[in-house]
């Protein structure tokens, strides 16, 4: 399974990069993702990077604030936060794609994309 790591507690405007490592099995071909969940809410796709990491999609609310980038090398994606608010509280969590091999132009949105997902790491921004 990926597993999280990175998260903490910063002020508005801080940054944060957090990091999924997942072994090469669940990881090489496999498109992974960031979702979220704050307290109360249900869970938010934050982004997705294809498994060649060619191309990146965001939700509209993390574009320009947030990047992921992956080392296939190291079997790492990480997601790189900046300008952070506190509505960004939450336990982020990757996930590893179904598919594998994917060269289309499908952004993995969806949770049911997923079958691979992390324990989550928590991400407490202070006003």
């Amino acid at each position: 399974q990926p597993v999280e790591s990175g998260g903490g507690l910063v002020q508005a405007g801080g940054s944060l990069r957090l990091s999924c490592a997942a072994s090469p099995r669940t990881f090489g071909g496999n498109a992974i993702g960031w979702f979220r969940r704050s307290l109360g809410k249900e869970r938010e796709f934050v982004g997705s990077i294809t498994w060649s990491g060619d191309s990146t999609y965001y939700a509209d609310s993390m574009k320009g604030r947030f990047t992921i980038s992956r080392d296939n090398a190291k079997n790492t994606v990480f997601l790189d936060m900046n300008n952070l608010k506190p509505e960004d509280t939450a336990v982020y969590y990757c996930a590893a794609s179904r598919v594998t091999y994917y060269s289309g132009s499908y952004s993995f949105q969806s949770p049911d994309d997923y079958g691979y997902w992390g324990q989550g790491t928590q991400v407490t921004v202070s006003s």
